[in-house]
Order: structure tokens, then C-alpha cells, then sequence
């Protein structure tokens, strides 16, 4: 029988993004961020949540426009400073050692040795307690080539994405492939 641990935040995996966001003043900034997850498909979204306590908060209200960085599992160290540091008072780019770039498409910045990058602008807000969750139109993907698949598409087994274990505060990297999505399944039915 399974146990009740109660009403908690813990559903596995979540991913470890790179929330790039420009201040008032024109600083980029970029914070780690969590409670993030692919929200629709037509238009493509993702959706964020933030507390208003944060930075990158008052600055994505004001610029309507955010980037998603993906960070690879060699950066860790740096994804989580940028979780625990506050654009307010530190250069966190400088800081961590990482490269701003501007976008191209929308107005926020986003950390160059990232590999996967989703550009967007801000759709919706919802307010839901103590965060607010942020709805992005993903308006452009960028990849470096060296992460690109067969298809042309980004791999999974290339970018090797960070994710969280909520709750119990811990980082992690991809597992093995266990089959191709829509079709593995078949074999039951």
C-alpha cells in the first residue's frame, strides 16, 4: 500500500531552466527556475512560475519578454547560483562566468554557452498563490549544431539536460533511453 505524504510539490522530474530577463536599466539577468514545463503546442508555450519577490519577476512584468535557457549537466554548478543569487545587488552573469546575448527576436537576453534556447513573449499571467505562473509564446528555438539529432532537431543524449528532484533539493542528469514515444507502446495494444 502506498503512503500519503500529504499535498507537497512532488512530481518527478521537473526541468532546470534559465529564466533571462532584462531590468528597467537595460542589465541582463538570468535565474534558475524550476516550476517550468511546456504548456501547449499551437501556439508553442511554456509556462513558468516566479515569486513575486524575485528580480526577474518585476523585470519580466516589465518587458513582457523572457527567454528559456537550457542548461547541459556541466554547468551545475553555475545553474545553481543563479538560483540562489539576486540580480538586485550582483553581476550574476559576470559572477558565474557566463556569456549575455541578446535575442534577436524578443527583448531579454539569454547565456550563450547554454545549448538550447526558447525566445519568448509574454501571453498570460496567472496568479496563483505564492507564484505567479508566466505563459510564454516560444516565437524562436536557437541550438548549437554540436546538440542537433538526425533530424535536425535537438537530442536529448546531446544537450543533457539538468533536472530537479523537488523537495528534496537535488540535481540530476538524464537517464537511458528506454524507447521512442508513440510507438513503444504499441506493443500492447
Amino acid at each position: 500500500m502506498k503512503k500519503s505524504l500529504g499535498p507537497r510539490t512532488l512530481a518527478f522530474p521537473t526541468p532546470v531552466w534559465v529564466v533571462g530577463t532584462y531590468d528597467k536599466g537595460g542589465k541582463a539577468n538570468a535565474m534558475t527556475a524550476a516550476w517550468a514545463a511546456i504548456v501547449c503546442s499551437k501556439p508553442p508555450c511554456v509556462g513558468v512560475c516566479l515569486r513575486k519577490a524575485t528580480y526577474t519577476y518585476g523585470n519580466l512584468v516589465d518587458r513582457r519578454a523572457f527567454t528559456i535557457s537550457v542548461p547541459s549537466e556541466r554547468f551545475v554548478k553555475e545553474v545553481d547560483y543563479l538560483g540562489t543569487a539576486t540580480g538586485r545587488e550582483v553581476n550574476k552573469f559576470a559572477k558565474a562566468r557566463l556569456t549575455p546575448v541578446g535575442s534577436n527576436v524578443v527583448d531579454a537576453p539569454f547565456v550563450n554557452e547554454f545549448p538550447l534556447v526558447l525566445e519568448c513573449k509574454l501571453l498570460h499571467t496567472l496568479e496563483i498563490g505564492l507564484h505567479t505562473l508566466f505563459v510564454g509564446e516560444i516565437l524562436d528555438v536557437k541550438a548549437d549544431p554540436e546538440v542537433l539529432g538526425d533530424k535536425g532537431l535537438p537530442d536529448i543524449e546531446k544537450v543533457r539536460p539538468i533536472i530537479f528532484g523537488p523537495e528534496v533539493r537535488s540535481y540530476h542528469g538524464i537517464g537511458k533511453y528506454l524507447g521512442q514515444a508513440f510507438t513503444v507502446g504499441r506493443e500492447i495494444g
